[in-house]
């Protein structure tokens, strides 16, 4: 997932980044409201770690201009002002959460982690695809119980599909949330393409992968019925 940090004190900036991308998630960084709104018009984003305390626009106000135009994007406060006042003032704008300063990194991504699964309904993090059992916290995928190595991009391309299950999403989309501006740089710009196949392979050795579909003209879809 594609996360942006909002945040001017770039030490912490850097230690939020690298706590993230330790757990999979792919990180951009902006210091001002200007340079996120720049950001966001460049391409699309899971979360947002927004700080108050900004060099020119606050985060308030750069709240209230993102859900203009982005509003499935989930926000996350983060901000040494902690006062009730200022917790009720971002909610009502539109956050997600609100986490004062200083906070524990463990804390901000089990809020993350929270977001996730009340935004994409799933009351367990273990979900099932036919024949196998996907556990998005373990990044990890079942037949019976023989374990499917899958590498890291071919999970995160699997687990994304299954967050947005019964939803076409293309190529771009794929690409742009899960790596952003780290996508493979390959000669063959279906790089896509060749890590749903080899999930297919490695699935399809034990058992039908009927679920995972590809839409003509678009991408592809995970279907869940149930």
């Amino acid at each position: 997932m594609r996360v942006l940090i909002v945040e001017d004190e770039k030490s912490l900036a850097a230690e939020i980044k690298s706590a993230l991308e330790k757990n999979h998630f792919n990180c951009e960084i902006a210091g001002t409201s200007k340079d996120a709104l720049q950001e966001l018009d460049n391409g699309s984003f899971d979360f947002i770690l927004l700080d108050i305390g900004l060099p020119d626009k606050d985060g308030f106000w750069l709240l209230e201009e993102l859900r203009k135009d982005y509003t499935d994007v989930a926000v996350i406060i983060l901000t040494a002002r902690g006062q009730v006042e200022d917790r009720v003032r971002g909610l009502d704008a539109g956050a997600d959460d609100y986490l004062a300063k200083p906070f524990s990194l463990l804390e901000l991504q089990s809020r993350m982690q929270a977001i996730i699964r009340r935004k994409f309904k799933l009351n367990d993090t273990l979900v099932t695809l036919g024949s196998f059992t996907i556990n998005i916290k373990n990044r990890t995928v079942h037949y019976q119980d023989k374990e499917i190595n899958l590498s890291r991009k071919e999970f995160d391309l699997l687990s994304y599909l299954i967050l947005h299950k019964n939803r076409p999403l293309s190529r771009m989309q794929l690409s742009d949330h899960l790596w952003g501006d780290n996508a493979d740089d390959e000669s063959d710009s279906n790089y896509i393409d060749v890590h749903i196949k080899n999930i297919r392979k490695k699935m399809n050795a034990y058992a039908p992968t009927d679920w995972l579909e590809t839409v003509r003209g678009i991408g592809y879809k995970i279907k869940i019925t149930s």
